[in-house]
């Protein structure tokens, strides 16, 4: 028998109404939505239900995701469904960290508030990302290194999503260069990213020490499951390790290729996408597009997943 993994999606997968039939139909959502309203003082409810121009903001978007994932988590283990890893891609790390039980949710709920407003904050010139298509990540790495050293300015990788797609990130100029570059290199589109910061960069090593801070006040304890870092791509079992490798993750490229390819070979045929948008179920398609994967984004693929799973 197999193990399975759950994903938990980060920023950009987010949209109006992401967990309303979660947080109307289970009493085990709703609670985790008042849990994080009076933790982090703003109303969660309306802020993912309603629309408004605060969701796409990275200090309100992170803090939204964070508390979807986690209410739809506590229903799906309420039914009495569970993992044995768990991982998710940048913010939803966090997701990650509820499933394995290292972290009280009103930590998690406090320290990704935090986390939001400090990437926010962290450059206020903006930066860039770039989605690259079509070209190896090694490569895509050292174009940006060579650009770097030409320009002078901050390029790098931020995400190895799958193959084919590498997202680079850093001051806009450089990215733009770099762009130029990987183009002329062979790559076959360079999609500039609608976001608020170069994320996943050099530049965000300030908001990695504010984080550390918040991190080093918080109880952490030993995953009861292993979860899987995006900094190294490797498990993680020991809570000394967790704050270091969630402050670093801010600043260092998101390993996720490595991440499901460090689950396979600990056994894992089954992953399970919990969160809104089927992002991370587009890209195992293309890392491990034999193994099983399944999206709970709704109740109704909650209420189809037994026999799914069970297939």
């Amino acid at each position: 028998m197999g193990k399975t993994a759950f994903l938990f999606p980060g920023q950009g997968a987010q949209s109006v109404g992401m967990g309303e039939d979660f947080c109307k139909s289970y009493k085990e959502a709703a609670a985790v939505y008042d849990a994080a309203s009076q933790t982090v003082g703003i109303d969660i409810r309306e802020l993912c239900f309603e629309k408004n121009d605060r969701l796409d903001q990275t200090e309100y978007t992170q803090i939204a995701m964070i508390t979807t994932e986690i209410a739809m988590l506590r229903v799906i283990l309420s039914k009495g469904f569970g993992a044995d890893l768990a991982a998710g891609l940048s913010l939803g790390e966090y997701g990650a960290l509820a499933a394995c039980g290292a972290m009280k949710d009103e930590d998690i709920f406090r320290v990704v508030r935090k986390r939001g407003i400090y990437m926010q904050e962290a450059y206020p010139a903006g930066g860039g990302m770039t989605a690259v298509l079509g070209m190896d990540g090694d490569k895509v790495a050292d174009i940006c290194e060579c650009t770097e050293r030409e320009t002078g300015k901050t390029v790098s990788v931020a995400n190895y999503n799958c193959p084919g797609q590498i997202v680079i990130t850093g001051e806009k100029s450089a990215v733009d260069a770099a762009a130029a570059k990987l183009t002329e290199a062979g790559a076959k589109r360079c999609i500039p990213l609608k976001v608020s910061g170069p994320f996943h960069s050099a530049l965000l090593q300030e908001a990695s020490k504010e984080l550390m801070k918040e991190l080093k006040a918080t109880v952490i304890d030993d995953p009861v499951i292993p979860y899987v870092t995006n900094v190294t791509a490797e498990c993680v079992t020991d809570k000394d390790a967790v704050a270091e490798l969630l402050a670093r993750q801010i600043y260092s490229p998101v390993r996720w290729q490595q991440s499901i390819e460090r689950m396979v070979e600990e056994g894992v045929d089954t992953f399970i996408e919990i969160g809104p948008g089927k992002v991370l179920t587009g890209f195992m398609k293309k890392i491990a597009p034999d193994l099983r994967t399944y999206h709970i984004g709704s109740t109704e693929e909650l209420e189809k997943y037994p026999e799914v799973i069970n297939a």
